[in-house]
């Protein structure tokens, strides 16, 4: 979604200001703003459309100063990406910056007389507008906000600052994160870590609800029901340099390229590599578990789909996936002897927060499986477990993905354990095996050169297909989509059973098909179907091991020989070479890869 940075400070605002939005472009890039409070305590703000480098030449042009400033980068909602609808919006002397939906924003609008002009198509600008009415009606700014609070309806974080008012932000959060850094004489607010990391390494994240109050030298929060509180000060820890590309051309290809670490901080924390066992979790015990249900979003959805088929076949335990957009309104009937689990890499995702909220209304017992454990939902879960990626900056999930893969994985081989399934001997295998994957991600890493040859035919597809069995599907599906939303080129996932009841019918000469197809149990069943569309003239893409290649390769116009991984570690190995699949065919087609339109990064909004 948007994001969001302020800074209450003792020394020029600007120039860090433009630096902290950077930082945040991966949240959204269809607009951004800065407004500041000047020496003599004047509001001035300063937009442009599109990405920050837009703004940062329209500053050049027209520069302004304080020591008081709000930023803010979009994702379009409500009205176009426009200069007229980018944040900061002003109302007299009150200045808003805002992530979320306020959904009762028509009905407030439509509350003030027509002395009142609207100058956005945003729900944002009426923020300011109450504001500014209560300040005009006596009330302190203070007041004023508090207030306006209270007659707001939906999922935002704000940032406000007013004229005259020297050293004041204001600041709440209701179902959209924000987070405050604390500093020598300034303080500063966020949407996240990422953005006060150049600022701040002790951040106060704060909870559903909190408003607060920020100066340069004091930090005063509240509670929804308006109750001063203190919030744990968090101490950030690691380098800077996990938000930068680094030698590599895109922050993708750089978090492609990390997978073989970040696959291993992911292990350490739930496989002992020494004895290849699973760790226990605390509180944890799969055997009072029923049924399991996974709700999540998108890349992590298919994440859920792979963990199923784990889930059942190795710890035998019912497990069923959703997506978390639908989930509550399917109004699904809920065992109370289930767990759900939400998987989420902000951990932020409005969907899937909503769906958690809903099962633990049912009186599921809840999980996060997040990548940001100081994230919404692993505050809310009854167990947040980590998936240990580090910043992901690239829309397109890649290593968030495989840690999902990752930690999925030993989960089912606890539950297999927990729940009698499988022996001790079999636990060691399935461990060992897990524990191998990075050494075979590194090699799959090796296949790029031949990759980045293929993509370049890729690339003049107007359509492509991809194809799996077994748990091979869903990854077919994550292939598919990673192709669409950074190429935009049209592609579909489909189980390679199902091509023939309809979908067939779309292969016709030159019609690339990615066949992903392991030597496993399944590999000659999926052959076969890819023997069928090779027969009406497609031109297939096999994704493989060498003895799948000895096997079929002479049937595909191209194979790619991935290294020979267990059956259950497959899914997470051969995800590397979709991965550079669609990142090589982006890049020869000159899209923008870590930035694709019309994406953002966490959609914090329904």
């Amino acid at each position: 979604m948007c994001g969001i940075i302020g800074i209450a400070g003792n020394q020029a605002v600007t120039p860090r200001l433009l630096e902290g939005l950077k930082r945040l472009e991966y949240r959204g890039y269809d607009s951004a703003g800065i407004a500041v409070l000047d020496d003599n305590t004047a509001l001035k703000r300063r937009r442009a459309k599109g990405k920050i480098v837009a703004l940062q030449a329209r500053i050049t042009e027209e520069p302004m100063e304080g020591h008081i400033g709000i930023a803010h980068t979009r994702w379009a909602t409500h009205g176009a990406p426009t200069v007229a609808n980018a944040h900061p919006h002003f109302s007299g002397p009150v200045g808003v910056v805002h992530n979320g939906i306020i959904e009762n924003f028509t009905q407030l609008r439509n509350s003030f007389d027509a002395a009142r002009t609207f100058e956005s198509e945003t729900d944002t600008e009426v923020v300011a507008h109450l504001i500014d009415h209560a300040i005009s009606q006596g009330a302190s700014p203070k007041d004023a906000f508090q207030n306006t609070l209270k007659a707001l309806k939906g999922a935002f974080a704000l940032g406000v600052i007013i004229d005259g008012l020297d050293g004041h932000i204001f600041a709440a959060r209701r179902g959209s994160p924000l987070a405050i850094g604390l500093g020598d004489g300034e303080n500063y607010i966020g949407s996240d870590a990422i953005a006060l990391a150049s600022l701040s390494r002790k951040i106060i994240y704060l909870e559903e609800g909190d408003w607060a109050v920020v100066t340069p030298s004091d930090v005063q929060i509240y509670d929804a029901q308006d109750q001063a509180v203190t919030r744990k000060v968090t101490h950030t820890t690691g380098s800077l340099a996990a938000a930068e590309k680094g030698n590599y051309r895109h922050y993708m290809l750089k978090e492609v390229n990390e997978q073989p670490e970040t696959i291993g901080h992911t292990l350490t924390h739930y496989i002992d590599a020494s004895t290849h066992k699973a760790k226990p979790l605390e509180g944890v015990d799969f055997t009072r578990i029923t049924r399991l249900s996974i709700i999540a979003c998108g890349t992590a959805s298919y994440a859920g789909h792979v963990a199923k088929y784990w889930f059942e076949q190795i710890a035998e335990l019912p497990c069923e996936i959703d997506i978390a957009s639908e989930f509550r309104y399917r109004r699904p009937a809920l065992d109370t002897g289930g767990m759900a689990m939400a998987v989420s890499q902000s951990g932020e995702t409005a969907d899937t927060l909503a769906a958690l909220r809903y099962c633990q209304s049912k009186g599921l017992k809840t999980a996060a499986l997040v990548n940001v454990m100081t994230s919404t939902m692993a505050r809310e879960a009854d167990f947040a477990w980590p998936i240990n990626a580090g910043p992901e900056i690239g829309v397109a999930s890649t290593k968030a993905f495989t840690s999902q893969l990752t930690a999925l994985l030993a989960l089912a081989i606890l539950a297999a354990r927990q729940r009698g399934v499988i022996d001790a001997a079999r636990e060691t295998e399935l461990c060992a095996s897990l524990t191998q994957v990075p050494r075979l991600v590194a090699e799959a890493l090796l296949l790029d050169d031949e990759i980045q040859t293929l993509a370049f035919d890729l690339s003049k597809s107007k359509s492509a297909f991809y194809l799996g069995r077994g748990a091979m599907f869903p990854l077919a599906l994550e292939g598919a989509l990673k192709l669409k939303e950074i190429s935009y080129i049209h592609a579909e996932g489909y189980a390679a059973g199902e091509l023939k009841h309809g979908p067939i019918a779309l292969i016709e000469d030159g019609t690339p098909v990615i066949v992903i197809a392991p030597h496993d149990e399944l590999f000659e069943k999926t052959i076969s179907n890819m023997q069928e569309v090779i027969s009406r003239g497609a031109r297939v893409i096999l994704i493989t091991d060498s003895d799948g290649a000895d096997s079929a390769g002479h049937m595909a116009q191209s194979v790619l020989i991935n290294p020979a991984a267990s059956f259950e570690t497959a899914p997470i190995v051969l995800s590397v070479a979709v991965q550079l699949l669609a990142y090589h065919t982006a890049v020869a087609l000159g899209t923008d890869v870590d930035q694709p339109r019309n994406l953002a990064k966490s959609v914090t909004v329904e």
